[in-house]
């Protein structure tokens, strides 16, 4: 048992982020706080020692609404969608929210003229920015059917890729698995064999490289996404990024090796009792101080465009996919997330 020193038996107010976005100072005994920082730091390696990863932002419900800004922009990676602003969003039904559920989605009523623009969607990115930290994201359903392009990443949009992207959650027309990917400038590369459960793709990550192809990593099973993940009730995804690596997890939500801080979104979270991650990216050639800034999480909802639609006639989805999306409204009633939360960790 931890004995608590006596300069330590008071109580203090603690800040703590709800996800309304508000600042509450929780009151924590002195003694408690200093019992979970000396039990959680007993456990990292000498980088974190003495820095564990306490929640710093809780984000769940009507508190993405305070925590996100929405991007009404011309899509970068041309898709056939329209990015409409919050109001727009809210009175079309595409984004809207109860205490412990987020949606975002595309419009599912409307034919589009084809001369006219693309169909409306959303997308919508962190207000604060993340160096080093670990982010949980529960995602109970993610966008599914021919054309959709969903996408959890973190990056930076002045002067894009000089700060570094990170592709959390992302693929196209349901073609599982789940593909983690960083994209940076020139001068950055992963070695060809590294601790992780996924399987490397392109080893330069360079985005000039292979048309912007990245150093990507699929993941082991179908049940990372698409319509498989969405028949399991979704999973946990999960980065930790330092100066170190970055390394991406994800855990089925039917499965049973779930991390206990993952599952019941602790104050403390310790990556490296984790496992082995689904993707790993370490610093050997590639310095992240240097490739790598202060990154948005970003979540967005795109249709065809540069990789959707350059692969759709390889995925066995009908006519092409401007058409496809152009005339089918009743495809995309499930091209949506449902989003339990989003928690951020940082040392403090």
């Amino acid at each position: 048992m931890l004995l608590c020193p006596p300069i330590l038996r008071r109580v203090l107010p603690f800040p703590f982020f709800t996800s309304t976005g508000r600042i509450r100072r929780m009151r924590f005994s002195k003694c408690l706080v200093f019992q979970l920082l000396t039990l959680s730091t007993t456990t990292f390696a000498s980088e974190s020692l003495l820095k564990p990863y306490v929640l710093t932002n809780n984000i769940a419900g009507l508190g993405f609404f305070a925590h996100f800004d929405w991007q009404a922009i011309d899509d970068p990676t041309h898709g056939r969608v329209t990015y409409v602003d919050k109001k727009t969003a809210i009175q079309q039904n595409l984004t809207y929210a109860s205490y412990d559920s987020f949606i975002l989605r595309t419009d599912s009523k409307t034919v589009l003229d084809p001369a006219g623009p693309g169909r409306n969607s959303v997308r919508i990115r962190s207000k604060r920015t993340y160096e080093t930290h670990v982010a949980v994201f529960d995602v109970r359903h993610m966008p599914q059917g021919c054309g959709t392009w969903p996408a959890i990443w973190e990056t930076k949009e002045i002067n894009w890729p000089d700060g570094g992207e990170i592709d959390i959650l992302e693929g196209v027309n349901d073609q599982a698995p789940n593909s983690a990917t960083i994209h940076t400038r020139a001068g950055c590369s992963m070695p060809e064999t590294r601790l992780q459960t996924g399987t490397s793709g392109q080893l330069d990550c360079d985005w000039l490289v292979n048309f912007n192809t990245g150093c990507g990593v699929k993941f082991p099973t179908k049940a990372s996404y698409g319509p498989d993940f969405n028949a399991n009730g979704g999973g946990w995804f999960a980065i930790e990024r330092t100066d170190e690596h970055i390394s991406v997890w994800f855990w089925d939500r039917q499965g049973n090796t779930v991390p206990r801080d993952v599952k019941r979104g602790t104050l403390l979270v310790d990556p490296k009792k984790w496992g082995v991650p689904s993707a790993h990216f370490p610093n050997t050639s590639c310095d992240f101080t240097q490739f790598f800034q202060e990154n948005h999480i970003i979540i967005n909802l795109t249709l065809c465009g540069d990789w959707a639609g350059n692969a759709y006639g390889a995925t066995g989805c009908p006519s092409t996919c401007i058409d496809h999306v152009n005339s089918s409204p009743e495809a995309f009633t499930e091209a949506y997330f449902d989003i339990g939360s989003i928690r951020i960790y940082e040392h403090l």
